[in-house]
């Protein structure tokens, strides 16, 4: 039985709570992030808060490469670490009663409550202070906005119960921050000007300089206020690496003050330095809906969102609540605008993994993107590997390798990653860029991009591949040794079934692209390559166990000793929190599905019996200590018809950060994995596949739930699907007919498709 930390309470479309645990302070302000494309920030306090807290906001796109640190420099290094950096607090508002600083650290607030409103974006917050002299009641409400990404709105509303008092309020432009993972607890930040012009202050803020010649970032911040609706100009007063204005207010019962933040920011990403205040000045002209009409606004747009992306399950809160907290931080992160940008791990969430780019996107964030946005945002998710293609050359003639080596970790597409056997030994990962071509050209029909930029990306890949294979002479097969697979917990193991698996699809895939595309494309393949893909791909050493019938993860698993998690005491688990190095890595225990991420990716290719044995044979010993490890053991529970263990693990990736499986959510939330709530429901318990360019489903309803829906798109139509617990219905709401397979049966189409719920067999 696992473990979970539960701080908010179940309700379909809030995460709200009454207390504030000062205990997991962290915990609590990860998971009531927000977001919008452009920006985002953990659930900081606007007031001080001087107890033990991650203090974090995140701009899109706005990084450092940090020098890499290591004991001992091996040839192939990157030469930095590249990091998402903590940006201008922007939402800092000093608050005084009478001269007393609040600060609920060290004051102990009566009748707190937290809530973060998933239908429109909103976090808000009350609390009330009773001191020997006053009582004051304070309420708290900001978000940033999807209609205005550079737009940020805060409202503080202070109300005096009894007594008398006088509220102060400093509000910052903030550029004293810090990352907690800086290598030499460097600032990352100088400041480069700060001004006032009438009620506006600024404050501008540049990168520190590099010894990389890598491009240094400049952030203008800007900030205005009003007092009870109408426009004020503070007292402003300046500090190192900050701008602050003063204002003060006379409470009376009866009578509260309220203060609205407008801060607009912008980045040279967008508006070069030189011109950054003077842009600031003109959008704040611009900037004439304020907070209400704002908020309005962003509710709508909110709502426009949600009626495609929602995913509405009846009889089970706990399980919708999981949905839409994912679907919401992963909206908050990436919506597709800008395709210079990709979705890091943590997102705007916090600072683990750099914030930079990983496989997870292409692995499992696109199919969420193809079914719940237009096909562009998928297509600038390619775009962006694409544009980083040069760079991936680089990365692998820094390994003395031809082709191309996407990056296991990057902002620019240079790796910048400096963990060995992670960075130079997942290179599974290169498979990973190759697939997600192929589900964009499989799921929509397009084959635009497949025979242009998609090969050019295909091309370098497989010559990565066939040079970083050795011919056995011995086995008369190719291997591929010095590997870490998907499951992180073994390193620089050889032939792993995976990797040799995606790396033999990768060469086959673009092969047969490039010879049905040939008179298309500008792309040019030696007959000799070609002739070389072919004989790898024929002759690939795959570690098979003929007498159990699966496929063996590497050449020596079946040395270790073999035993399931269920053998372990709880006290034990989490094992990468628990037990040394290399304890984990002489265990039989999975990270994360590896074997049964092949079986995922390739699931046509394989016979059920072959699934079945392989799952049964894995899972038992997959502790699920990557967030992206639940999702692909749920699907593949859900075909095979293990209902109860389909459930297990959708809850798992559902709750994942909600209940804090795996003790590290304070960290930030696991926002590429999210998808995977997702793709439990849609591609496991509907079983929606899209293999051969044919759509196809064999819904089952959960016993714990009565109902389920959702919408996709696909191929120019928009379907809504609803699973009940006597029926499925399928609704064409737009585009032409379409035929579909239901339970193995051919079907068409047209309107609205009813077929009765298989009870039985549902998983074919």
């Amino acid at each position: 039985m696992k473990q979970i930390k539960r701080l908010f309470q179940i309700d379909p479309w809030k995460i709200s709570t009454t207390t504030l645990d000062k205990e997991n302070l962290r915990l609590q302000e990860s998971l009531t992030s927000i977001g919008n494309g452009y920006m985002g920030m953990r659930g900081n306090f606007e007031e001080t808060y001087s107890g033990d807290h991650h203090q974090g906001t995140y701009l899109a796109g706005i990084w450092y490469p940090d020098k890499t640190r290591v004991g001992w420099w091996k040839n192939g290094y990157p030469e930095y670490f590249g990091k998402v950096i903590n940006a201008v607090n922007f939402i800092a508002m000093d608050i005084y009663i009478n001269d007393q600083l609040i600060d609920l650290a060290s004051l102990d607030p009566e009748d707190f409550s937290w809530e973060l409103d998933m239908k429109n974006g909103v976090l808000s917050r009350q609390f009330t202070i009773t001191t020997a002299t006053n009582k004051v009641r304070f309420s708290f409400e900001r978000f940033l906005s999807i209609v205005k990404s550079e737009a940020a709105y805060i409202r503080v509303k202070v109300e005096l119960i009894a007594g008398s008092a006088t509220v102060k309020f400093v509000s910052k432009l903030d550029g004293n921050v810090q990352n907690e993972d800086s290598n030499y607890d460097e600032h990352f930040w100088n400041q480069t000007d700060r001004g006032t012009k009438d009620s506006i202050g600024y404050l501008t803020t540049k990168t520190i300089p590099n010894a990389f010649d890598i491009e240094q970032f400049t952030v203008t911040a800007g900030m205005r206020h009003f007092i009870n609706g109408k426009e004020t100009t503070p007292i402003f007063e300046e500090q190192i690496l900050a701008l602050q204005g003063v204002f003060s207010y006379d409470l009376t019962p009866n009578d509260p003050v309220v203060v609205d933040k407008e801060v607009l920011i912008l980045t040279s990403r967008d508006i070069p330095e030189a011109q950054q205040v003077a842009t600031l000045m003109d959008e704040f002209d611009q900037l004439t809906t304020h907070y209400d009409e704002a908020k309005k606004e962003q509710t709508t747009a909110w709502a426009k969102r949600w009626e495609l992306a929602d995913v509405v399950i009846e009889g089970d809160d706990e399980a919708q609540q999981g949905i839409r907290f994912n679907l919401f931080q992963l909206f908050s992160t990436y919506y597709g605008e800008d395709e210079r940008l990709n979705i890091g791990p943590k997102g705007f969430t916090g600072e683990k993994y750099g914030g930079a780019t990983y496989w997870d996107t292409e692995a499992y964030a696109v199919p969420l993107y193809l079914a719940l946005a237009d096909p562009e945002v998928t297509k600038n998710l390619l775009k962006y590997r694409h544009n980083q293609l040069p760079q991936a050359i680089h990365n692998a003639q820094q390994q003395g390798l031809k082709g191309a080596l996407y990056p296991m970790v990057t902002f620019t597409g240079v790796e910048c990653h400096n963990e060995w056997e992670i960075t130079f030994e997942e290179i599974h990962r290169n498979g990973a860029i190759a697939y997600a071509i192929y589900n964009y050209t499989n799921y929509t029909g397009d084959t635009s991009y497949l025979k242009n930029e998609g090969l050019e990306v295909l091309a370098e890949i497989a010559r990565f591949w066939a040079d970083r294979v050795h011919y056995s002479k011995r086995q008369n097969k190719y291997m591929i040794h010095g590997v870490t697979g998907p499951n992180e917990y073994e390193n620089n193991i050889n032939n792993n079934w995976y990797t040799n698996t995606i790396a033999a699809w990768v060469l086959r895939y673009t092969r047969e692209n490039y010879l049905a595309f040939k008179e298309e494309t500008t792309i040019e393949i030696s007959e000799e390559e070609l002739a070389k893909w072919a004989d790898i791909v024929e002759n690939m050493y795959y570690p098979i166990d003929e007498e159990q019938g699966i496929f063996v993860q590497h050449d020596t698993f079946l040395d270790k000793d073999l035993m399931p998690v269920s053998d372990l005491p709880l006290s034990e688990l989490p094992l990468n929190q628990k037990w040394s190095w290399d304890k984990i890595l002489r265990s039989c225990f999975i990270k994360q599905a590896d074997v049964l991420q092949g079986i995922y990716f390739f699931n046509e290719e394989f016979t059920k019996e072959e699934k079945q044995r392989n799952f049964d044979f894995y899972e038992p010993m997959t502790v699920h200590e990557s967030s992206l490890s639940p999702s692909i053991h749920a699907i593949l529970a859900a075909e095979l018809g293990l209902e109860e263990k389909a459930v297990e693990m959708y809850q798992r990736t559902a709750r994942l950060d909600l209940d804090n499986y795996n003790n590290d959510t304070e960290d930030g939330l696991h926002i590429t994995s999210m998808t995977g709530s997702w793709l439990a429901i849609v591609q496991g318990f509907a079983q929606m596949k899209t293999a051969h360019g044919e759509l196809s489903f064999a819904p089952f309803l959960p016993n714990t739930w009565n109902a389920y829906s959702f919408h996709i798109n696909y191929r120019g139509r928009l379907i809504f699907i609803a699973v009940s617990d006597e029926q499925v219905t399928f609704t064409l709401l737009n585009g032409e007919a379409l035929e579909l397979t239901v339970y193995g049966q051919a079907q068409e189409l047209t309107d609205q498709l009813t077929i009765p719920l298989r009870k039985d067999d549902a998983h074919v």
